[in-house]
């Protein structure tokens, strides 16, 4: 890749990403927060620090998801301070009632402190509201967070079919809390690793069209 090229890729990107994506202020810390919490072994404190800034902010950071809340609670979640995270997650289904990530993560959350009730018909919501916007694209339907061709292995709708399964169960059989528990964290992690999977895939093409290949 020579030097160029190297220019013409940054001066396109530089103009045709939105602002808040260029690195810098308070869209610069959400977007680097959001690769920490959503990636396997992601810094969660760094993610904190800075989500924390960037809720203080700007709450509803940033488009086109406005989901600092929720990412925020769920670095709390991870941190285990599920007290924390209960508080901002219920601002963050607040903002947007249809934040199927927020409700979910809310839920397990609530399992975790023992606000069993309300914790599952949390989850089960969440859920729901998973089970309709996460499919592929077409003519009438731009695809999950606008990818076209998302959950192309089909390894999110096994997670999400296990969720439910569990999700239908009674909290008092055997583990049911824990189970219902793991279920959820699998299923966001599959979701996670499946958008990180596109994002990559995205950027190679970009490469690859600049190059002329």
């Amino acid at each position: 890749m020579n030097i160029l090229f190297i220019a013409l890729l940054l001066f396109v990107t530089s103009c045709t990403r939105p602002a808040f994506m260029t690195g810098m202020g308070t869209g610069g810390k959400y977007l680097e927060a959001r690769d920490e919490v959503t990636r396997r072994g992601g810094n969660i404190d760094k993610a904190t620090q800075n989500l924390e800034i960037v809720v203080r902010d700007d709450p509803t950071c940033c488009r086109p998801y406005n989901d600092s809340l929720t990412l925020l609670g769920r670095a709390y979640y991870l941190r285990n301070r599920y007290g924390d995270a209960k508080l901002i997650l219920q601002r963050a289904v607040v903002v947007n009632q249809e934040d199927e990530i927020g409700w979910m993560v809310l839920g397990i959350t609530r399992l975790q402190l023992g606000e069993d009730e309300t914790g599952l018909k949390e989850v089960q919501g969440g859920l729901t509201l998973f089970s309709k916007v996460s499919r592929s694209g077409d003519y009438n339907y731009p695809g999950y967070r606008g990818y076209r061709f998302w959950d192309r292995a089909g390894n999110v709708r096994v997670a999400l079919r296990r969720a439910v399964i569990v999700a239908q169960k009674e909290l008092d059989e055997r583990d049911g809390r824990e189970n219902i528990i793991r279920a959820v964290e699998r299923l966001i992690a599959v979701a996670d690793e499946e958008e990180w999977a596109l994002r990559r895939d995205k950027t190679t093409d970009t490469r690859r069209e600049f190059e002329g290949r």
